[in-house]
């Protein structure tokens, strides 16, 4: 919208002039897509789901009243009935046993593990079970469960509230694993995996809940009850940031990380592309192996520790796939294999700028 603005002899715009100016400034502002948060597009795809099926069902600690920890839930018990979205006992390894004897009978649920290290409990029932059911019984029955873990650090939480556990889960057959890093993704995955036949352990980055990007909510739902399947993102990286010299892979919270390296590295006139995996099961190998062939080098950014880790089976893939085009050794920055730290010390076991940067820089550049 063009304003057209008049002034005085002393070349003072006029009040009238200034406001129409200051409402016109407000209508662009207000014909943009509102800012959405991490944590609104995961309520909304929840909400959406449960109107979409009624064999969708929300349970976990704290979900129901409370709307959990993160609130993620808020609201939806009110909405959609203590029936469809409600609270369990303190109970991890029954709300897993749970979920699965619900699949097994045709339900969808969607269970909240609270926080990283509290699933551990429940893995027998994941690991055994819900992995194994579909393959166990020969395809006859589908075990269509999304466990949601809030996950990884940079809250300045404490040892089982902080853990970047993807490795356990992505090493065991029979889940797929997704690892969202941004509000659209937030959204449209979450709507994927409950969606999915197959049983998906779904890591929230606990401190993307309050990230916020403008976009248009209404039209991404559109867009998902419409799209194709082959529209979908599941096992589909994709290049966040385009770049020549040299290629970080991340997922989850590691990718705002990576994208802030990249940043600072154009200023030192480097060239990186931002790789973000999505999905670690399944897993883009196509698109991570074209990146790398074009650039030569690999950088594998994650939180977890390193060791066994998915950071070290994304560097054997690398290596496998593109050896050959390769100028360096593939490297990583990852968490350190400690204990997640106390929240002091979290800014030294979490990948940062500054070790990024320092990993780039022994990438063999000397020609």
């Amino acid at each position: 919208m063009t304003v057209t603005t008049s002034s005085d002899a002393n070349g003072n715009v006029s009040a009238a002039t200034a406001r129409a100016t200051e409402r016109a400034a407000e209508n662009a502002e207000a014909s943009q897509p509102q800012p959405v948060t991490f944590a609104k597009a995961l309520n909304t795809a929840l909400a959406d789901a449960l109107e979409a099926s009624d064999d969708v069902v929300l349970f976990g600690e704290d979900i129901g009243t409370l709307g959990g920890v993160f609130r993620i839930t808020d609201g939806l018990t009110d909405r959609f009935g203590e029936h469809r979205c409600f609270d369990t006992p303190l109970a991890e390894s029954g709300i897993a046993g749970m979920a699965a004897g619900m699949a097994m009978n045709g339900m969808r649920p969607v269970v909240e593990m609270q926080f990283d290290a509290f699933a551990y409990p429940a893995l027998e029932q994941i690991f055994s079970h819900i992995a194994k059911m579909h393959n166990r019984t020969r395809g006859a029955l589908k075990m269509p469960i999304v466990i949601r873990i809030p996950y990884a650090g940079g809250i300045g939480g404490v040892e089982h509230h902080c853990d970047s556990s993807e490795s356990y889960y992505a090493h065991t057959p029979g889940l797929k694993v997704y690892a969202p890093a941004t509000v659209a993704d937030a959204y449209r995955m979450l709507r994927e995996a409950i969606d999915s036949d197959d049983p998906v352990v779904f890591f929230e980055p606990k401190k993307l809940y309050w990230s916020k990007d403008r976009f248009d909510l209404d039209a991404l739902r559109a867009e998902y009850d419409g799209g194709a399947p082959a529209s979908r993102s599941e096992g589909k990286a994709v290049i966040a940031r385009e770049g020549t010299d040299a290629t970080l892979v991340a997922y989850g919270p590691s990718v705002s990380t990576a994208m802030a390296a990249a940043e600072a590295a154009a200023e030192e006139g480097r060239s990186i592309e931002v790789v973000d995996l999505r999905t670690i099961v399944p897993l883009d190998d196509a698109t991570v192996a074209a990146s790398v062939r074009k650039t030569g080098r690999a950088v594998v950014v994650a939180e977890t520790p390193g060791f066994a880790s998915v950071a070290s089976e994304l560097v054997a893939r690398i290596q496998e796939r593109c050896f050959h085009s390769l100028a360096a050794p593939v490297l990583r920055v990852t968490g350190f294999d400690v204990p997640f730290p106390a929240p002091k010390l979290e800014e030294f076991f979490l990948p940062s700028v500054d070790r990024i940067l320092d990993t780039v820089d022994e990438l063999q550049w000397e020609a």
